[in-house]
């Protein structure tokens, strides 16, 4: 079997980058019906709706819960590793965005007037709401129905 053939009948793997992907399709959909702009940048980007991290790990906890019920040690994995995703993206790293933006507005009131600011910027969309992270999750329910099982 290629690489190409193995990959695209791994039901867990299929189903967790379409999920991915179609996390990520929607961010751009969402941006353009709310700000009339295309950003193809939110093709890789993390933050924002819904949660691609959380649609991914979802999708692959449901698919290992399919394929091999979940009782098994695949869904229990999967599901351990789904919830530390989620907590850690509606917790941590939306905290540090928090943080982030703090930093901004500080370096920005020290370096404005007669300085001149060197320090990078830093990304303050990283972590997701309860909400990206609950639309997410509902995505990465859904996927794995939508997708065959081989």
């Amino acid at each position: 079997m290629t690489f190409l053939s193995e990959f695209v009948s791994n039901y867990m793997l299929l189903c967790g980058v379409i999920a991915y992907f179609t996390a990520q399709i929607l961010k751009i959909i969402i941006v353009l019906v709310r700000e009339k702009r295309i950003d193809l940048s939110l093709m890789f980007a993390s933050g924002g709706m819904p949660s691609s991290h959380s649609s991914t790990v979802t999708a692959l906890c449901i698919a290992a819960g399919r394929l091999y019920g979940i009782g098994s040690p695949w869904f229990a994995v999967t599901f351990i590793l789904a919830s530390i995703v989620m907590y850690d993206a509606a917790g941590v790293r939306r905290e540090t965005g928090e943080h982030a933006k703090i930093l901004n507005k500080l370096l920005e009131d020290i370096t404005s007037g007669d300085h001149e600011r060197t320090e990078e910027v830093l990304k303050e969309l990283i972590g997701h709401t309860p909400l990206q992270v609950v639309m997410g999750a509902i995505l990465g329910i859904i996927i794995p129905f939508l997708v065959p099982v081989l």
